[in-house]
């Protein structure tokens, strides 16, 4: 699968509750389990009113179909081409 980060514009996000990002996580993690095991979420970070998303899938039209049914809009979606971290300094060649 490949790696995809989603940007979502969501005025007020960041002051949401713990209820409100518990009820907004199960609707995407319901509408996941629809979808099947192409396409997974790992992780998602709150700054400010912006929401940016980790998820693995098969395909981008995978990532706009989640968007459609869940109703949370995406701003952009990018495929991840590299990764690199702190164990990229370790590396030789």
């Amino acid at each position: 699968m490949k790696k995809f980060l989603i940007e979502r514009e969501i005025p007020g996000v960041g002051k949401m509750s713990k209820s409100e990002l518990r009820a907004v996580a199960r609707k995407s993690v319901n509408v996941l389990a629809d979808l099947g095991v192409a396409i997974q979420w790992v992780e998602s970070y709150i700054s400010g009113d912006k929401l940016y998303c980790i998820y693995l899938a098969s395909n981008e039209d995978l990532i706009r179909e989640h968007s459609r049914l869940t109703g949370i809009p995406f701003s952009s979606i990018h495929e991840v081409g590299k990764v690199i971290d702190p164990t990229v300094a370790f590396l030789t060649e």
